[in-house]
């Protein structure tokens, strides 16, 4: 978790710019968001420099070509403001709008395709010169730093509930990562990728557990780097910051576009993707007129939890699976779209399982109850046990601190999840037990844990009513006296 200085490093930063004259939050973390790109450039440069110098060999794909010093971090930032200011703004930042710009399609890489909009904000060269000077004093190497800077940052914009622009918890994606296991052959997807956690999860989880096989040849390379993860937003910041957070990753070229997601139909991407991953925005309602036609022939409906569920059907190819976040409400919910989208999941698909959150998990953005649904595309039905988890302990408290805390149920969440058949014996007192498809139907198809869990009550003796008539008689009679007693102090 990120530490008390580096939030006061933050806000220090915050108010520079603020009071600089950058008064939109989303355009404060843009503005970070190419400093920290710019920095994190120069440190890979120093890794590729210091591995060829371990090898005794020529550098390797350089970052900065000779003649290019000048624009890494390490040596602007040493400089006067004002050259400084000059130097980013005239050399550094065309520069890196124009990285990948070169590519083997002709059309340059999805980065240079979003950055050739960006526009270089810092009002001053002393704002700019302040803000290097922050920015230089924190310690980023952990990659969880980064990720913590960005979850703070965006956690200081005050419409994040409303707007969605806020990062989903960076271990809970972690988690639903572990628990679906890509593979090097999947082809994944988040319709509504915003920085691109999920994606850069994945990147990392096949990175550590199949780097051999992605590593083997120039194939699997461009594989990895080109066909391998996809995303979609229709905010234009969020897709600059998204590929950005991908590159600095070691992902070179993913697919991330600009879409509304729910108002354009593409069959081009119809049955095209194995897994998705997401946790897409609950605005609420939508307009019929507004909604991608094929998503109303599943479900005729104007909400956007389970359109979203719609539309990842209609993504994924058959055999391809989803964990998904959706709120409380679409577990329940009565209307007959309600019920028909979690008839379809069980009868028509393959419902694996359902993880209920607590409600404190997105706070300090949002105190909604939310949960994770796993299902596979079959259109050919198979789901005959549907495996649930009560969450209680995420390893955070639930209130808007979120202090990390020792226990947490995530490690018992996956461990159990991947020995899930043997899980058919659990009592329903548990955090976790199977539930027979037969009992789901039964129950109106509805996927809310409390419906299927089983409380123990503990009986509690009292004592007789005469005893505690008693007992309040003679408080009633020690206040009386208590009372004479003043009274007679007050004369």
């Amino acid at each position: 978790m990120i530490t008390g200085e580096i939030k006061s490093r933050i806000d220090r930063i915050w108010d520079t710019m603020w009071s600089g004259g950058i008064s939109n939050p989303l355009s404060v973390i843009e503005q970070l968001t190419y400093l920290l790109f710019i920095k994190r450039l120069d440190e890979l440069h120093t890794l590729k420099e210091r591995k060829a110098a371990r090898l005794g060999k020529p550098l390797e794909s350089p970052i900065f070509a000779p003649g290019q010093e000048h624009l890494r971090w390490s040596r602007f930032k040493e400089t006067a403001p004002e050259q400084m200011f000059a130097v980013v703004r005239d050399e550094v930042f065309p520069f890196i709008k124009g990285l990948g710009r070169n590519g083997s399609d002709g059309n340059g890489s999805t980065y240079s395709r979003h950055m050739k909009d960006a526009i270089f904000m810092m009002p001053a060269p002393r704002v700019l010169a302040n803000v290097v000077d922050q920015l230089d004093a924190i310690d980023m190497a952990d990659a969880d730093t980064k990720g913590d800077l960005y979850e703070y940052m965006l956690g200081k914009i005050a419409t994040a509930g409303q707007n969605g622009q806020f990062r989903t918890p960076r271990h809970i994606i972690k988690m639903m990562v572990d628990m679906t296991a890509p593979t090097p052959r999947d082809i994944i997807c988040d319709p509504a990728c915003g920085t691109a956690g999920f994606l850069i999860a994945a990147s990392e989880y096949l990175l550590h557990s199949h780097g051999d096989e992605i590593y083997k040849d120039a194939e699997s390379r461009r594989r990895f780097n080109e066909s391998t993860f996809h995303g979609y937003d229709f905010d234009a910041t969020m897709l600059r910051i998204g590929s950005m957070n991908m590159l600095l990753h070691g992902v070179e070229n993913p697919d991330i576009r600009y879409r509304d997601s729910l108002a354009q139909s593409d069959e081009d991407d119809a049955e095209k993707y194995t897994l998705v991953l997401a946790n897409p925005p609950f605005a609420g309602s939508l307009d019929y007129e507004s909604t991608a036609k094929d998503l109303q022939r599943i479900v005729k409906t104007k909400k956007t939890e389970l359109l979203f569920l719609a539309l990842f059907l209609r993504l994924l190819q058959s055999g391809g699976r989803a964990a998904v976040i959706v709120p409380d409400g679409v577990l329940f919910g009565s209307s007959n779209a309600h019920k028909g989208l979690r008839k379809l999941l069980v009868e028509e698909q393959r419902l694996d399982g359902v993880i209920s959150m607590p409600s404190g998990v997105f706070k300090p953005y949002a105190g909604v109850s939310t949960a994770i649904l796993f299902f596979t595309k079959t259109n050919s039905g198979g789901t005959e046990n549907v495996w649930f988890y009560d969450m209680q302990n995420d390893g955070y408290s639930l209130d808007d601190k979120r202090a990390p805390l020792q226990e947490s149920d995530i490690p018992d969440i996956i461990a159990r999840w991947r020995n899930r058949e043997a899980e058919t014996e659990r009592k329903r007192t548990e955090k976790s037990f199977m539930v027979p498809k037969s009992e789901i139907e039964a129950n109106g198809y509805d996927f809310s844990i409390n419906r299927y869990k089983e409380v123990t009550y503990q009986a509690v003796e009292y004592d007789p009513p005469k005893v505690i008539l008693e007992r309040l008689a003679a408080l009633e009679a020690e206040i009386a006296e208590g009372r004479r007693e003043l009274e007679g102090l007050l004369g």
